[in-house]
C-alpha cells in the first residue's frame, strides 16, 4: 500500500483511484462496507482511502480528552489488510480546514488527487464549518467529472455501527460488543516501554505500553490476545492485561500492562498489538500483596479458560 500525504504532489500512478472518504477511526464494519463499495464501483481502478491526520477533531479541540480508537500506524496496517492500495492520508491543517465544500471537491478530490470515484457515508460532512453534505458532493462530482456513491449507515442488532457507539461500548467494558461492530477484536498497539518491574517481583512480569492519545476503555483486567509484531519473539500469544492507573500502587497515569502466558524473554522496544477479548473485573485495591497475587492467579486462570474458546 502506498501512502500519499500531500495532494499537491501526486504521481500519475496514484491518480485515478476509487476511494472511500472518512476518518476511519477503528476501521469498523461500516467503514469496511464503504471501502467494499469503492472497490466494486471501479474494479479496474486502484482501491483508495482518503483520510486525514491529525483527526480533524484533534485539530479543532487539541485539549479535549483522548478519543481515538487507533493511531495512524495501526489504521494504515488495518487498511492494508483490507486490500487498500492507495492511502491518501492528508495533513489536516489550517489551509485544508479553510477550504469551502466546493473548493475541497475541486482542489483536493478532482485536481489534486484526480480521484475517479468516491464513496462516503450518508452522514458525511466536509469543507469549512462542515458545511458540505453527501448530496453536495454528489452534485460537485457530476459537475467536475468524478463519480460519487452515498453509502447507507450500517446497523447491527443493537445500534448503528459507528466510532461513537464503539467508544461507548469500550467505556462500558463490553469488548465483545465492540468486536461485533468492528468485525475484529479491538486492539491497542504500541512499543513496550520500561516500567517499575513490580509485576516481575510478584511473579507476573508484564509488557507495559502507553495508551496516551487513545480512548480509554473501562479500567480493569482483560483476557487478551497478543501479537508481538517484531523482534526475536515475534508471534502470537495469549495473556491477561491490566488497563488503568494501578490503584494498589497509587498510580495516576493510565497504561496497559500485559502478562503473556507461557512466555519468557525480553520485549522492551518490541511493538505489541493487544486485543481486548473479555472484561474480567474492574481495578481494585487489595489489603496486601498476597491478596493481589491470589486475585492475579484467579484472573489468569479465568482468562485461559475464556481464550481457549476464543
Amino acid at each position: 500500500m502506498r501512502i500519499i500525504r500531500d495532494y499537491h504532489f501526486v504521481t500519475p500512478e496514484d491518480r485515478g483511484a476509487s476511494a472511500a472518504i472518512g476518518n476511519f477511526d477503528g476501521v469498523h464494519l461500516g467503514h469496511q462496507s464503504v471501502i467494499g463499495i469503492a472497490r466494486d464501483a471501479a474494479p479496474d481502478a486502484p482501491l483508495g482511502v482518503l483520510t486525514f491526520e491529525p483527526h480533524p477533531r484533534e485539530y479543532f479541540a487539541p485539549d479535549a480528552p483522548p478519543f481515538r480508537l487507533m493511531g495512524s500506524k495501526a489504521r494504515a496496517s488495518r487498511l492494508a489488510k483490507l486490500g487498500v492500495e492507495r492511502l491518501y492520508e492528508l495533513n489536516f491543517n489550517a489551509a485544508l480546514a479553510a477550504l469551502s465544500p466546493q473548493e475541497f471537491a475541486r482542489t483536493v478530490i478532482c485536481d489534486g488527487l484526480g480521484l475517479r470515484h468516491v464513496v462516503v457515508g450518508a452522514d458525511f460532512c466536509f469543507g469549512k464549518g462542515r458545511a458540505g453534505t453527501a448530496a453536495d458532493l454528489q452534485r460537485f462530482g457530476a459537475e467536475m467529472g468524478f463519480g460519487v456513491t452515498i453509502a447507507e449507515l450500517l446497523e447491527n442488532e443493537r445500534e448503528t455501527v459507528s466510532s461513537t457507539a464503539i467508544r461507548q461500548a469500550l467505556t462500558d467494558g463490553r469488548p465483545r460488543d465492540v468486536a461485533a461492530m468492528l468485525g475484529h477484536w479491538h486492539r491497542i498497539e504500541g512499543v513496550v516501554i520500561g516500567g517499575e518491574q513490580r509485576g516481575r517481583e510478584l511473579g507476573y512480569p508484564t509488557a507495559n505500553m502507553s495508551i496516551d492519545g487513545l480512548h480509554r476503555p473501562a479500567f480493569g483486567v482483560y483476557a487478551v490476545l497478543v501479537d508481538v509484531l517484531d523482534g526475536p519473539h515475534k508471534g502470537s500469544y495469549q495473556g491477561a492485561a491490566s488497563l488503568g492507573i494501578r490503584p494498589m500502587f497509587d498510580g495516576d497515569h493510565p497504561n496497559i500492562e500485559t502478562f503473556l502466558f507461557d512466555f519468557s524473554g525480553d520485549l522492551y522496544g518490541s511493538t505489541l498489538s493487544v486485543a481486548l477479548v473479555d472484561f474480567l473485573r474492574p481495578e481494585l485495591k487489595f489489603d496486601g500483596l498476597d491478596a493481589l497475587i491470589e486475585q492475579m492467579d484467579a484472573d489468569c486462570a479465568r482468562a485461559r479458560t475464556i481464550l481457549s474458546a476464543a
